[in-house]
């Protein structure tokens, strides 16, 4: 330093002894400065005092010399002491010199800075606050400063700094909030709890709102929350506690929807459960105020309801979220929107991977009774929903729970947006087939009832790309099936359907064709679920016709034997049986008319369909075709299950009926048909048991036809054309024949076996 510049007021001793290396020195000097500088304040001379401060500063604190540096910072803070309650005056001209000083490379002169700087504070209490920024600014640095001593010296004055805040009630928190934004973002771990524990401060204060800046700093916070220090996660655990306590005694001042898109990154057990946590609350105080983030929403609910156990808690705040959030779907949901009313989903503004959306970022909305007015305005962001919903559906890697889930959710909108989402069921429906694939009983239990209330919705009637009258949504059978003929086969009884119920019953058999592992594995089961959703009858018919015209005859002879076994055995199917067991109406004989074309397909299943209308004679005249079919093992097996059925409580009547032998001898023939057909088995045994128990032979006899015609049991029935059924049954059997005989002749004869009886 130039010794023969003039730093006067400051004397030769003074500045002499500030350049010192020995602390003791520089400490006398600075006493020398509060000294004159009191003489100054006596004297009311502020030229005079900035013009000290001005050489502390400049020539001292400010300068290339590290123990003229020292001397500067000691000197500044004694003229602070000197100033005492009017150093406010001047603390722009204290303070900036000192805090240059916290950025210096030596991390002894770092710590007198902060001893400086900690005096001039502690004489000016609140008057510093005007200048609480550049000060936070200065300690978030030294929060992380690697040398303990200047970390001990920065939390002395950080404690002061938080006593003069919370005490003052001129705090400026609108300024402070864009700091605290861009600070909150540090990695590092001094800094994350440097800031943590100013918010926690700023949240105790009465007279500091922090809640209405809570947006700006929400996500930073949820990243802080994911440090791997123990305590740091605690501090902020306790102080997203503190502000979710104020958000639920004042939700009126809670701007919901402007904490959007708080993002909750990576898969830390503690941000998840966090971030459920405030979801579920959220959903429930704000209510409908939240629905057109729901797609963004359901991103990140639904992977965490498939968690395992060791996730419990979190998986259990998910399903809350989940269960609030589709209660506020409602049917007022299914009304035209306007389109200048619409909201940009929530997915297209934030990517998918890797996230877990939490809340929501837009305008400025408070929850209040003011604004309960608004309710129609909400727009759901049904697009976006579905489009979640899809995507969770169509990954292999969703867990079963979520996939329920997932299919909870599409039942409960075409329950309640039936209208809006039949415009989506055209690119759902795929998907919504290929599920009935999936392993879970459950799931494809919840799949069914998605894809009966599409079938079933009045909803689909009127649906553009798909809509049917009522005349063509009828199920009728090309051919000739009832009394008159040409006239088609058509099912009065049932309720209609719309056009998604023949295209699913098409698409179902289908599946069934192309997956046969899900035929033998589910489709009794599949079947069974869904003549409990829709019209046992309905489904029967249809898929009666569909097979009708199938050209893969093996397929459609397994299909009809699975609805024949379903139809026989399925307590869900009790009615339907009640209503071809007797034939007493014009519609029942059309369903059986229906339903023999079909059966066709299967010779056993046919008899069957006989016996279980009473159409004894026509089971007869059938059998006795039997010996002009081509007996395999799997047809002899189908009547060992036949003969094993009428032993069951279905054909009950059937064997009572074996007592009235006068009126009912085409049963006992058709029975002794079968028993001729069986090679000596278990099933011949059985059935030829049965048959020694009639009462007595002699009545056997034939009777004239009249006693047993059809018509003397049901007067429909009479008008059945018996004659044309056979000559159906002989083509389809026809048309079979030729199929086997295709099949086995593109065999290699070495792949050919005979088989002895």
């Amino acid at each position: 330093m130039n010794a023969e510049k003039d730093f006067a007021p400051l004397t030769p001793n003074i500045v002499r002894a500030l350049n010192d290396k020995l602390y003791e020195k520089r400490k006398v000097a600075a006493l020398e400065i509060e000294k004159l500088v009191r003489e100054f304040v006596a004297q009311n001379n502020s030229n005079q005092i900035r013009h000290v401060i001005q050489i502390l500063a400049s020539e001292f604190a400010l300068s290339q010399h590290p123990h003229s540096r020292k001397g500067g910072l000691i000197g500044l803070a004694a003229c602070s002491i000197a100033l005492g309650k009017d150093s406010g005056l001047y603390l722009k001209e204290l303070i900036d010199p000192v805090l240059a000083c916290f950025n210096d490379s030596d991390s002894r002169l770092r710590y007198y800075a902060c001893e400086a700087l900690y005096n001039i504070v502690k004489v000016a209490r609140g008057a510093v606050l005007p200048h609480f920024n550049v000060l936070f600014d200065g300690l978030s640095k030294l929060a992380a400063d690697p040398d303990p001593n200047v970390k001990s010296g920065s939390e002395l004055l950080d404690r002061l700094l938080k006593d003069i805040v919370t005490e003052s009630n001129k705090f400026d928190l609108v300024a402070f909030v864009p700091l605290l934004r861009e600070r909150i973002y540090s990695n590092n771990q001094y800094a994350r709890q440097f800031i943590i524990s100013w918010i926690l401060v700023l949240e105790s204060v009465p007279d500091i709102n922090l809640l209405d800046y809570l947006p700006e700093i929400l996500d930073g916070l949820f990243q802080i929350l994911g440090d791997s220090s123990k305590e740091i996660r605690k501090t902020c655990e306790v102080v997203l506690g503190e502000f979710l306590k104020e958000i639920k005694k004042a939700p009126s001042n809670v701007k919901f929807a402007e904490m959007a898109n708080i993002l909750v990154i990576h898969s830390n057990d503690l941000i998840q459960h966090t971030a459920m946590t405030w979801m579920r609350e959220f959903i429930q105080l704000a209510g409908r105020v939240v629905l057109p983030y729901s797609s963004g929403i359901l991103t990140a609910v639904l992977p965490c309801l498939s968690y395992d156990d060791r996730k419990k808690s979190t998986k259990e705040a998910a399903s809350a979220c989940n269960h609030s959030l589709m209660k506020l779907v409602t049917p007022e949901d299914d009304e035209d929107d306007e389109e200048s009313q619409g909201f940009p989903p929530m997915h297209k503004a934030i990517g998918w991977s890797g996230v877990f959306l939490v809340l929501f970022h837009i305008p400025s909305l408070c929850v209040s009774a003011s604004h309960s007015s608004d309710r129609a305005q909400v727009i759901l962001d049904l697009d976006g929903i579905v489009q979640v919903l899809g995507r969770h559906l169509n990954d292999s890697s969703t867990g079963m729970m979520t996939r329920i889930a997932v299919l909870k959710w599409l039942y409960h909108l075409y329950i309640k947006t039936p209208r809006k989402m039949f415009r989506h069921t055209d690119s759902l429906f795929p998907t919504l087939l290929k599920t009935l694939s999936d392993e879970s009983d459950e799931v494809i239990l919840k799949d069914l009832e998605v894809l009966a209330e599409i079938a079933s919705s009045p909803a689909g009637q009127s649906d553009t790309t798909g809509s049917c009258d009522n005349t063509s949504c009828r199920l009728e059978l090309p051919v000739s099936a009832s009394t008159k003929a040409g006239q088609p086969c058509v099912c009065e009884s049932s309720p209609l359907m719309n056009s998604y119920f023949h295209k699913f019953m098409i698409n179902l058999l289908r599946r069934f064709s192309l997956e046969r592992k899900l035929l033998d594995m589910r489709g009794a089961f599949i079947i069974r679920q869904l003549c409990l959703l829709l019209h046992a009858e309905n489904i029967f018919h249809s898929m009666a016709e569909i097979l009708l015209k199938e050209e893969d005859l093996k397929f459609a002879s397994t299909m009809v034997q699975t609805l024949n076994t379903i139809l026989l055995t399925s307590a869900e199917l009790f009615q339907l049986r009640n209503q071809l067991k007797d034939l007493r109406t014009q519609e029942s004989c059309d369903l059986f008319c229906c339903l023999y074309r079909s059966w066709c397909h299967n010779p056993v299943a046919t008899v069957s369909l006989c016996f279980l209308t009473q159409n004894y004679h026509h089971a007869y005249d059938l059998i006795q075709k039997f010996g002009d079919l081509e007996v395999t093992v799997d047809f002899l097996i189908e009547v060992d299950k036949l003969v094993q059925l009428i032993e069951s409580p279905i054909f009950t009547y059937l064997r009572l009926q074996l007592l009235d032998v006068e009126n009912n001898p085409y049963l006992i023939k058709a029975l002794y048909g079968l028993l001729m057909l069986l090679p000596q088995s278990q099933a011949f045994t059985l059935l030829s048991h049965r048959l020694r128990c009639v009462p007595n032979p002699e009545l056997m006899r034939t009777v004239p036809d009249l006693k047993a015609s059809p018509s003397s049991r049901c007067p429909a029935s009479s008008n059945v054309d018996y004659g044309e059924l056979l000559q159906h049954f002989d083509r389809v059997q026809r048309k079979h024949l030729e199929v086997r005989h295709q099949r086995a002749s593109r065999l290699p004869a070495e792949r050919l076996t005979f088989i002895k009886y």
